[in-house]
């Protein structure tokens, strides 16, 4: 995947738009200025298929602008943690990977739209972006609600306590746009988790070798040798041996068997 992103960027990079988060950000708090005039703002920039076929495909962009319901201050927070995630993952990517990161979740979200009807950005806004962050950067700290210290990883399996509770409980339209913000952390870390499945199953497999070798380890002070039956309590020098002879089980012997059985 790196490999595929790096020739699109060295053909298509030059079309990036910088600091692509601030422009949805700045989109999001005029439209949330507007509608407080005029409360049927929002609903004239949501993503409805049915409206997009009659000619209004300024919603295909404008529904990334539509503010969560929320209060003032929530949406202040709102707006300042996408504004930290967003330039984080941006400098540490670069703008054209987070612009393709970004708008996987928009097609994803459009397509969405096209099969059930309508489509919103609220996990494509803040979902997608907190689990990239908390993938990438799972011990950075915050100060959840400027008080309590939290690594954002915990805030990463926190976000999909809600999702699953509204991919079941919701419609086909919340669970499709659940799925569609999610396609540009499939693209982008699908590999990564691969590997760390990978991984584990390597390490499971060590421990459980090394627990069957050391349950098989005869007890320091009580080894027996295998052959002629000395004693290590007797004082005889009693050695562990686990060659090919041994059937690779370890076997307790003594000094003089050791060396040659």
């Amino acid at each position: 995947m790196e490999r595929f992103l790096a020739r699109l960027e060295r053909r298509f990079g030059r079309f990036a738009i910088p600091n692509l988060i601030l422009f949805i950000i700045g989109g999001t708090a005029l439209v949330w200025v507007l509608s407080l005039q005029h409360p049927e703002t929002q609903v004239r920039l949501m993503l409805f298929w049915d409206a997009v076929r009659r000619g209004q495909v300024w919603r295909l962009v404008t529904f990334l602008f539509v503010p969560p319901s929320s209060s003032t201050f929530s949406l202040f927070l709102n707006l300042y943690f996408m504004w930290w995630v967003g330039t984080s993952l941006e400098q540490h990517w670069g703008a054209f990977k987070f612009n393709v990161y970004y708008f996987a979740g928009v097609l994803g979200a459009i397509t969405a739209a096209f099969v059930t009807g309508q489509a919103s950005n609220v996990w494509l806004n803040d979902a997608s972006l907190l689990l990239a962050f908390a993938t990438l950067f799972p011990d950075v700290e915050i100060l959840l609600f400027f008080v309590l210290p939290i690594k954002v990883k915990w805030l990463g399996i926190l976000s999909f306590v809600p999702m699953a509770i509204f991919f079941v409980i919701g419609g086909w339209s919340t669970r499709a746009s659940i799925l569609a913000s999610l396609a540009g952390y499939v693209l982008f870390f699908s590999g990564h988790w691969w590997d760390v499945w990978k991984r584990r199953g390597v390490v499971v497999r060590q421990k459980a070798r090394r627990r069957e070798i050391e349950s098989d380890v005869p007890v320091l002070g009580n080894r027996v040798c295998a052959i002629c039956g000395a004693r290590e309590a007797d004082g005889t020098d009693i050695r562990v041996c686990s060659c090919e002879k041994c059937g690779g089980k370890p076997t307790a012997l003594c000094l003089a068997h050791s060396r040659n059985h």
